[in-house]
């Protein structure tokens, strides 16, 4: 009959013997990886123009300075109406009061002499042939400010997944480049991961014409990158 401890070490010797193989196999080191970042980058006519513009006035009283850029503002309002721009493509971004200073020469102090007051508005354009216009008529109805004109795109989705293939059809490029120049072979794909993209405008390109205030589109560039990881095999038969 076998003894206890007999039977205990048998059976020791039995889970060793079948743990080995996936002791073993948890101990092989990984497969070489490579890492690579692709850029991806397509141009697109803008279809939208955003324009700062508004109105700042000065006078003695911090009131009446106040109420003559408000006046001015119902003005740029109206005539965007008049214009058709939908009230939600406009928007008042900065509302601002401040006093005027005296330089304080001649030995005077320096002291309060008036206040500047200001007004300004954020306008979306979906008509560029028609921002040139645009322009004008608030420069006539009394805009003293224009601060930026940026241009971009209303549906920017379809371009940048253009970019987004672009960028990894770039990424596979160079992995591939790069494990043949090391006697490799390009292995699937671990992971991806979007490292950033953005908008950008290209230069400009052509004069708008028959319009108060001339305005180049040009180009916007939408970009971004992406970063993947490959596994890497051995040499190729």
């Amino acid at each position: 009959m076998t003894s206890i401890p007999r039977r205990a070490a048998l059976m020791a010797a039995t889970c060793l013997a079948l743990a080995a193989p996936a002791l073993a196999q948890a101990q092989e080191a990984p497969l070489p990886r490579i890492t690579v970042t692709g850029e991806g980058e397509v141009a697109a006519a803008p279809d939208m123009a955003t324009v700062s513009l508004g109105i700042t006035a000065e006078n003695a009283e911090a009131g009446a300075a106040m109420d003559e850029a408000s006046r001015v503002a119902e003005s740029l309002l109206a005539r965007l109406d008049e214009l058709g721009i939908a009230a939600a493509d406009r928007q008042s971004s900065d509302i601002s009061l401040r006093p005027v200073w005296s330089n304080g020469e001649d030995g005077t102090a320096r002291g309060i002499t008036g206040y500047e007051a200001g007004n300004m508005l954020t306008v979306r354009v979906r008509d560029l042939d028609r921002i040139g216009e645009v322009l004008g008529a608030v420069l006539d109805g009394g805009a003293n400010q224009l601060s930026g004109l940026s241009f971009g795109l209303q549906e920017p989705k379809p371009v940048m997944q253009d970019a987004r293939r672009a960028a990894v059809a770039d990424a596979m490029d160079k992995a591939r480049v790069l494990a043949e120049a090391a006697g490799v072979t390009l292995g699937p794909v671990i992971s991806i991961a979007e490292a950033g993209g953005g908008f950008a405008p290209a230069p400009m390109m052509e004069m708008a014409r028959g319009a108060k205030v001339p305005v180049a589109a040009g180009e916007t560039v939408v970009s971004t990158q992406v970063t993947m990881v490959f596994e890497l095999g051995g040499a190729p038969e």
